[in-house]
């Protein structure tokens, strides 16, 4: 791995142990009092999170944020099917959004945005279920160039339920360990996180030469 990679997941650990401290010392919150926040707008509160979660995109407000808050707010169960549910329904309204917009957005696309845009109409499914299970690629963005990419919408809401579902996991089950009791949760969830990162960082060159964006194939 070179020094900058491991920068980055040195730094995804000092945050997250950073958050950890802070949710110890500063914030004393338990996660009944997060839930009676949310739930304030009575049986509507589930609701209410899943069309927050859907018109997100048109807003590009960080999907991560909204993930953590359902664990704190929901727990990690119900917490993780008010994501699953909004999240598709997100990915729905960006890639219309950009199948509708995408020709004009895109007149002159770079030499890699057109490689990106040929591999994902050749292999619509499993280009955006790899795409998925990258970590912290942004959600919307991909969303964006299926929309743009003329991917069918079938295979590409097909590919983000399978390809979302374990960071959702991850993400709801930090949220809701976050303010947990039983710090064992959260050192799991941390080790989960690591995992999802490090192997897409093993895996790069393949991966980058199967997306289309190997050095080789720009020359």
């Amino acid at each position: 791995m070179k020094k900058k990679e491991i920068g980055r997941i040195l730094l995804f650990i000092a945050v997250l142990l950073f958050l950890m401290w802070l949710s110890r010392n500063f914030f004393h919150v338990k996660p009944g009092e997060i839930r009676d926040w949310i739930v304030s707008f009575g049986v509507w509160a589930p609701i209410v999170f899943m069309v927050a979660y859907t018109v997100r995109p048109l807003i590009l407000f960080p999907a991560s944020v909204l993930s953590l808050a359902a664990g704190l707010a929901f727990g990690a169960v119900e917490g993780f099917i008010y994501i699953f549910i909004g999240a598709l329904g997100g990915a729905t309204v960006a890639y219309y959004a950009a199948s509708f917009l995408g020709a004009k957005l895109l007149k002159r696309p770079s030499p890699r945005m057109a490689k990106i845009r040929e591999k994902m109409e050749e292999k619509g499914f499993f280009y955006v279920l790899l795409l998925r299970l990258v970590p912290f690629l942004n959600f919307d963005l991909i969303s964006y160039l299926a929309g743009m990419g003329k991917v069918r919408y079938v295979p590409f809401i097909l590919a983000t339920a399978i390809g979302i579902l374990p960071g959702t996991f991850g993400y709801v089950f930090l949220g809701s360990s976050l303010v947990g009791e039983d710090r064992t949760n959260l050192y799991f969830a941390i080790a989960f996180f690591l995992v999802m990162i490090i192997v897409p960082i093993i895996f790069k060159k393949k991966m980058k030469a199967w997306l289309g964006l190997s050095d080789k194939e720009d020359k």
